[in-house]
Parts: C-alpha cells; structure tokens; sequence
C-alpha cells in the first residue's frame, strides 16, 4: 500500500472550516485523499458501511477521522463512542477538531477514548498552521496500520 493516499475522512458541517482543512491537507507532501461528510449520521452510514455507503469499494475505510463536535442529525460524541465500541473501528486513529473549549466536551471525548482533541482557533492563519501541524504528526510521523 505503500505510495497510495491516505484516506482522511473529515466529519464537519461547517463549510468554510471544512474547506480550510481540505485547502490545508492538499497543500501537505503527503498524498491524502478527503473524505467529506456534513454529519454524524453519513459518518456512521459510512463507517458501518449502511445505505449508500454499503460498498467496501467505494466507502474504503478512512486511515484517520477528523471529527467536529456539534453535528447535525448525530452529535459528535455519539460517533466517536461507536467507532471506539466497534472492534473493526476502534483502531482508527480520532482527532476532535471543534470549536469547544469546554471542560466536560473534553473529558467526554477521552472518556471515549478519543486519540486527541484540538481547539479550533479563530484566525485563518492559526487554523491553518494548526492544520499544518496536525498533517505533519498524525499523517507523516505517526505510524498507522495501513488496511
């Protein structure tokens, strides 16, 4: 597999957040592919491989999962505690990327096992060098199991 993207499957409803990632990932060296859903429910639909995404395929698994918090339909925290209850998920590495600074959206996250949580900056040149940062530890240093 070597050579091939990495698969980043990014779960945000924000527009303009998900579009700073996405022109962020791109601009990295290291080959990625975006996957983008707006909710908590495709997300699920996707990784539980439900509904459209039914097809291994077409809906691979992600290699990592940029999570926002405060999604429609399924809240962020209701996704990651599924992906990290099932055995075939939980091994995929879990970012929380939110707006939330709160102390119990925290400590909920690591409760569920949650393999880290930052805090969206408000300025677009601090969104993206944290964007940047994120791309150079979780999809160049650290090492991943490439299924």
């Amino acid at each position: 597999m070597l050579g091939e993207p990495i698969l980043v499957m990014l779960v945000e409803d924000n527009a303009d957040h998900a579009e700073l990632v996405i022109r962020t990932m791109e601009s990295h060296h290291i080959p990625t592919r975006i996957q983008h859903l707006t909710d908590g429910e495709s997300a699920l639909d996707y990784l539980l491989r439900r509904n459209n995404y039914s097809d291994p395929e077409t809906s691979p698994r992600p290699h990592m999962i940029l999570l926002d918090l405060r999604l429609p339909r399924v809240d962020g925290l209701e996704v990651l505690r599924v992906i990290k209850e099932e055995e075939e998920l939980r091994s995929i590495p879990v970012v929380i990327l939110t707006t939330s600074e709160a102390e119990k959206d925290v400590m909920h996250a690591y409760e569920n096992y949650v393999n880290s949580y930052l805090v969206k900056p408000v300025g677009f040149e601090d969104f993206s060098n944290l964007m940047k940062d994120l791309g150079v530890y979780w999809l160049g240093w650290n090492k991943q199991l490439r299924t």
